[in-house]
C-alpha cells in the first residue's frame, strides 16, 4: 500500500489531520488498531478551545458542533465555600470554550473520511516505524489476519503514549521530561442535569472537585483521590456525599443527583518528548506530550499539532520548501510547553497534596485570592484557558 502521508490512530488527531489533507489535496491512510465502536465511545476530554473550534468549522467537521455543543463563556473557581465566576469573552477580547466530548468530534471526524478521505482501516495495527530517516518511512502493520506494510512519504505518529510511532526515535535524539502527580480523578458520568451552567472548578481541604458535563441532560464529575484507587471503593451514594461537600458554598447552591452510568480513575502526569520529528516521522497528540486533566488542554494540544503540520505539508507541497517541516518541532514545543505551565499551575493551585503542609495549603489559597482580585491575573488565566495561538 503507497500514500503521501501515513498516519497511525484515528483519534482527533489522525482524523483531523487527515481531514485538513484531504482538503488540500493530499492523500493519506490512517490506520487505527481499535475498531470503530471502540474509538467512537472512548471518553476523554471534552472542552474545545475556541481555535479548535474555528479550526473544526474551517475544516467542514463543526456543524453538529455547533447545533449540540455547549458554548462556556466562564469558568467559576470555589474556595472556602466562595464563588468567582472568570468571565472569559471579557477578559479575552471575545474567546470563549465549547463543551463538545472528544467522542462526538471522532464520531463527525470519521463519518467525513469514509463518506470523502482516503483510507481509514479500523483494527490496523501498525507494528513499527522502518526507515524514518530516509526518504520513503515505512509502516508494517496487521488488519484482518494478514501483515501488510504502508510505504509513505511521510510518517505521523498520533498513536498515544503507549503506541509504536515514538519508539522508532533514536535513544541518542530523544529527551524525555515527566512527572507523575500523587492523586488522580474519579470520574462519574451521570444522567442528571448540570447543577451549574458553567464548569466548577473547587479547592477542598478533602480534595478537588470538578463540576462539568456532557450535554444539558448528562453531568461529568470528578472527585481527587489517591492513586490506584479502585472505584468499587466508591459506591454511588459516597460519591455524592463527597461531590458535595467539596462543592458546598454559603450560599443556596445545591448539587442535583442522579443515577451514575459510568466510573472511571484517571492517574495525573506531565510528559513531554523531544523532538516531535525524526527525518519523515513527526509525532502529534499524547504520543509527544501529556497533560493532567485540570487545565482541559490534552485534545486541543493534539490539533495544534495537526494544524501546525498541515500546514507545514501544504507548504512544502505547494513551494518545494522543507522550512516549515524543519521547524516542527520547535514550533509545537513552544504551545506544547506554555500548556504544560499552566496545566501543571492549575493541578497545584486546586489539589491540596497527601502530604501538603498548612503552608501549601495557605499559597494554594493565596493563588486563589490573587485571581479573585487582580484583573491582570485572572486575565492570565482566562488567555490559558481559551487557548495559546496555533502554530
Amino acid at each position: 500500500m503507497r500514500t503521501t502521508v501515513g498516519i497511525i490512530g484515528a483519534g482527533p488527531a489522525g482524523l483531523l489531520l487527515a481531514r485538513l489533507l484531504h482538503r488540500a489535496g493530499i492523500d493519506s491512510v490512517v490506520l487505527e488498531s481499535r475498531d470503530r465502536g471502540h474509538v467512537e465511545h472512548r471518553q476523554r476530554a471534552g472542552i474545545l478551545e475556541q481555535g479548535t473550534a474555528d479550526v473544526l468549522r474551517a475544516a467542514g467537521a463543526g456543524e453538529r458542533m455547533d447545533r449540540e455543543g455547549l458554548r462556556h463563556d466562564g469558568i467559576e473557581l470555589r474556595f472556602d465555600r466562595r464563588r468567582h465566576r472568570v468571565d472569559l469573552p471579557a477578559l479575552t477580547g471575545g474567546r470563549s470554550v465549547m463543551v463538545y466530548a472528544q467522542t462526538e468530534v471522532c464520531k463527525d471526524l470519521i463519518a467525513l473520511q469514509l463518506k470523502e478521505g482516503g483510507p481509514l482501516l479500523f483494527e490496523a495495527e501498525a507494528l513499527a516505524v522502518e526507515g524514518a530517516a530516509g526518504d520513503r518511512p515505512r509502516i508494517p502493520f496487521r488488519h484482518q489476519g494478514r501483515e501488510d506494510v504502508l510505504e509513505c512519504d511521510y510518517a505521523v505518529g498520533c498513536d498515544g503514549f503507549w503506541g509504536v510511532a515514538r519508539r522508532a526515535f533514536p535513544a541518542a535524539l530523544s529527551r524525555v521530561f515527566e512527572r507523575t502527580y500523587p492523586y488522580a480523578w474519579l470520574g462519574v458520568l451521570a444522567d442528571v442535569p448540570p447543577s451549574h451552567g458553567e464548569l466548577v472548578y473547587a479547592r477542598h481541604e478533602r480534595g478537588f472537585a470538578l463540576l462539568s458535563m456532557r450535554s444539558p441532560s448528562v453531568s461529568r464529575l470528578y472527585l481527587q483521590v489517591p492513586p490506584g484507587t479502585d472505584t468499587a471503593e466508591w459506591p454511588d451514594d459516597a460519591i455524592w456525599t463527597e461531590l458535595g461537600r467539596r462543592l458546598e458554598t454559603d450560599d443556596d447552591w445545591r448539587l442535583e443527583r442522579g443515577p451514575i452510568t459510568q466510573k472511571s480513575v484517571t492517574p495525573m502526569r506531565s510528559f513531554v518528548h523531544e523532538p516531535m520529528r525524526h527525518g519523515r516521522l513527526f509525532l502529534a497528540g499524547d504520543a509527544a506530550h501529556i497533560v493532567p486533566p485540570t487545565g482541559a488542554k490534552g485534545l486541543n494540544l493534539a490539533v495544534g499539532d495537526v494544524v501546525t503540520l498541515a500546514r507545514a505539508l501544504v507548504h512544502e507541497r505547494r513551494t518545494g520548501s522543507p522550512d516549515l517541516l524543519g521547524t516542527y518541532s520547535a514550533t509545537c514545543l513552544r504551545r506544547v510547553w506554555q500548556a504544560e505551565r499552566f496545566s501543571c499551575d492549575m493541578t497545584t493551585m486546586l489539589h491540596p497534596a497527601p502530604d501538603g503542609t498548612p503552608l501549601d495549603a495557605r499559597l494554594q489559597r493565596a493563588r486563589l485570592e490573587r485571581i479573585a482580585s487582580s484583573r491582570a491575573a485572572e486575565t492570565d488565566l482566562a488567555e490559558a484557558y481559551t487557548g495559546f495561538p496555533l502554530g
